[in-house]
């Protein structure tokens, strides 16, 4: 199966974040892959990405490749149905959304599916995606169920 190049990206507006969001879509990582560094002002996370630009026409296999993400500039961070408590919970990312405050401020959201979300509040957008090493096959392909909050079916 011919994979795509790693993947590396940076987020420094609002546009470039919309970029980002799309190639994490459907990304799955473990509540324990989330790491929140106040003295360095930057949050974290490893994930499983599923690489939605390495699809072509009427594939039946596809890939996820390893990937982490950081966030830079980050002064606070809150959460919406995540357990840290439970560092083996599954998350699967649908979306990075931001919403601008006072110039270069704002915060940008991690949208999970069932309802999870972590706010960032970032005193500017500063961020990098990268793929850290090969890629491996998958058949399942994400599909999303609206009756189901937004879940994953495979």
């Amino acid at each position: 199966m011919p994979t795509a190049p790693d993947l590396k990206l940076a987020a420094l507006d609002a546009e470039d974040l919309v970029v980002v969001s799309a190639h994490v879509q459907d990304a799955i990582l473990r509540v324990g892959d989330l790491l929140w560094s106040p003295s360095k002002k930057r949050f974290a996370l490893a994930m499983n990405r599923f690489a939605w630009e390495a699809k072509s026409g009427r594939r039946k296999s596809y890939e996820r490749r390893r990937s982490a993400m950081h966030f830079d500039r980050v002064v606070g961070v809150k959460s919406i149905g995540v357990d840290r408590g439970k560092p083996d919970n599954i998350l699967s990312l649908l979306a990075i959304e931001y919403a601008p405050a006072e110039a270069p401020a704002g915060e940008v959201k991690l949208v999970f599916a069932g309802g999870a979300e972590i706010s960032l509040a970032v005193e500017c957008i500063e961020a990098q995606l990268a793929d850290l090493g090969a890629a491996w096959e998958t058949r399942a392909k994400p599909a999303h169920n609206p009756a189901a909050g937004g879940a994953l079916a495979d």
